[in-house]
């Protein structure tokens, strides 16, 4: 397939998707297509076509779990009022329980609660369970086999991050944090 049609084929895909495109979804995508582009050349295409898109009002970028465009943020303020549903709202617990989990995972209840000197409240892992951020990945092997928790790609998607070192470090402010529980993006 001719560069410029691959990258336009890339481009279609990943404008008519709310989710985000990995390269092996890409690939599956063009397997029909003799000659499958390799890694390389997909990364080259969606560079440039990331490149051709820096002054337009959506954004390509990439996540945890993939490709995907999204509106800039500067632009957000206007389509809110589309759309005026508000984002759901988490209770200080449910926000600590999260931060513990991202930033010591894997973890159990009994970890949280001893970080946070208070016990858990089954809502509180419940929420964020529902929500697709956290997920059981194993069991501790210690009496009762406590179930560890982490963090899932849905959260690192949501907050618009490719890795959990992308998270703020714990040494600033609070001010000086970026807000990662606004909406990251609009389509």
């Amino acid at each position: 397939m001719e560069l410029n049609k691959l990258k336009a084929v890339l481009e279609a895909a990943l404008l008519a998707t709310r989710e985000p495109l990995s390269l092996s979804d890409l690939k599956k995508m063009l397997g029909g297509e003799a000659g499958e582009p390799g890694n390389d050349l997909l990364r080259k295409c969606l560079d440039e076509i990331r490149e051709a898109w820096k002054d337009r009002p959506a954004e390509l970028i990439q996540l945890a779990s993939g490709w995907r465009f999204r509106t800039r943020a500067e632009y957000m303020p206007y389509l809110e009022r589309l759309s005026p549903e508000k984002p759901p709202r988490y209770s200080r617990a449910v926000l600590e329980t999260l931060s513990i989990i991202a930033y010591r995972q894997p973890v159990t209840r009994g970890d949280i609660e001893e970080i946070r000197g208070v016990a858990v409240n089954t809502n509180a892992i419940r929420a964020l369970e529902e929500r697709g951020w956290i997920d059981v990945v194993g069991h501790r092997e210690t009496p009762g086999r406590p179930a560890l928790y982490a963090t899932t790609r849905k959260f690192l998607d949501d907050l618009g991050l490719r890795a959990l070192s992308e998270l703020p470090t714990l040494d600033t402010t609070p001010s000086e944090q970026p807000n990662l529980l606004e909406p990251a993006d609009a389509d």
